[in-house]
C-alpha cells in the first residue's frame, strides 16, 4: 500500500520540491527559523507538492493507460478507483500544506506554496499538457515556486541568491524533462501529448536542451558574485560542466539509453547547486 500512495503522491518530486525549500531557506538571509518551523516548512511543501501530483494522476487516466511509463499507477491498474473522495482527499492535503505554512510560518510562505501546487496541477496538468509543447516551460514555474517558499520563509523580501536559485529551478525543468521525452519519446507521441520531441523531433530537441542548459548552468553561476563562496562555484561547475557534458552526448546520439543518461545528469547538476549552497553557507558562511 505505502508503494501505491508513494506512486499517487509522486513522492520522489515532492522530496526533491522540499529539499529546494529547505536549501532556499538556508541560504536567505535572515533569522533562523525553529525545529518546529523548519518542520512545518518541509511537511508543507512535501504534502502540497504530492496534492498536485496526486490530482496530475487522477486527471491523465486516460493519458497514462495508454504510456509504457506511466500505466502502473494505482488509478490505471484499478489499484485506486477514482470517486469524488479522491478529489475530497487531494484538497485536504493541498488545504493541509498551505494552512500549516500560513499559520506557523507567514502568508507569502503559503502563498508561494500553493502557487506551486496550482501550477502543476491546474497550469501544467489541465491547461497546457495535451495543447502545447510550451506545457513544461510554464508549467515548470511550479519548482521555482518551492525555492520562493523556504526564502519567503526567512524573510518575504527577497535577496538575490534565492531569486536566482528560483530562475535556474525555471531552466532546469526543461532540460530534465525534455531529456526524459526523449528517452520516451514513442510513449508520448502514442498518447498524443505535444512534448517537444514529439514535435519537432529527437534530434533538434537535444539541440534545444543544450542550448537551455547553457542558459540553466549560467544562471546558476552568478550565486557566487552575491555572496556565495567559491565551495559553491566549485560545484556549481561541476554539476554542470556533467549535465553539459551529458547533453553534448545526446545531441551526438539522442537515443533513450543517452537520453536518460542526461535525464539522471540534470538530477546531479541540480543536487551539486543545493548541496554546493548548503554547504557554502554552513561551512563557509
Amino acid at each position: 500500500m505505502f508503494k501505491q500512495i508513494s506512486s499517487l503522491l509522486k513522492l520522489r518530486i515532492g522530496v526533491i520540491m522540499m529539499f529546494t525549500a529547505l536549501a532556499a531557506m538556508v541560504v536567505t538571509p535572515g533569522q533562523t527559523l525553529s525545529g518546529l518551523e523548519v518542520l512545518v516548512l518541509a511537511f508543507a511543501v512535501l504534502v502540497s507538492a504530492g496534492s498536485a501530483g496526486a490530482f496530475n494522476q487522477y486527471f491523465e487516466v486516460d493519458l497514462d493507460s495508454l504510456m509504457q511509463r506511466t500505466r502502473n499507477r494505482p488509478f490505471v491498474t484499478g489499484r485506486f478507483h477514482k470517486s469524488p473522495l479522491w478529489v475530497l482527499f487531494i484538497l485536504l492535503l493541498l488545504v493541509a500544506g498551505v494552512a500549516s505554512a500560513a499559520f506557523v510560518l507567514n502568508g507569502f510562505a503559503a502563498l508561494y506554496i500553493f502557487l506551486g501546487a496550482f501550477f502543476y496541477a491546474v497550469i501544467y496538468t489541465v491547461w497546457l499538457k495535451r495543447r502545447t509543447w510550451m506545457n513544461i516551460v510554464i508549467g515548470g514555474a511550479a519548482g521555482s515556486f518551492a525555492v520562493l517558499a523556504g526564502a519567503a520563509a526567512v524573510d518575504p523580501a527577497m535577496s538575490p541568491v534565492p531569486i536566482l536559485l528560483a530562475l535556474v529551478l525555471f531552466f532546469w525543468t526543461p532540460s530534465h524533462f525534455w531529456s526524459l521525452a526523449i528517452a520516451k519519446h514513442q510513449d508520448y507521441a502514442n498518447a498524443g501529448v505535444p512534448m517537444l520531441p514529439v514535435v519537432i523531433g529527437d534530434r533538434r530537441t537535444a539541440v534545444v536542451v543544450m542550448g537551455n542548459t547553457l542558459i540553466l548552468v549560467s544562471i546558476s553561476i552568478l550565486p557566487f558574485f552575491y555572496g556565495l563562496s567559491w565551495l559553491y562555484l566549485a560545484a556549481a561547475l561541476s554539476g554542470g560542466g556533467y549535465f553539459i557534458y551529458r547533453n553534448y552526448q545526446m545531441m551526438l546520439d539522442p537515443s533513450p539509453k543517452i537520453a536518460m543518461k542526461s535525464f539522471f545528469a540534470s538530477l546531479v547538476q541540480l543536487m551539486f547547486v543545493l548541496i554546493g549552497a548548503v554547504l557554502d553557507v554552513y561551512l563557509l558562511g
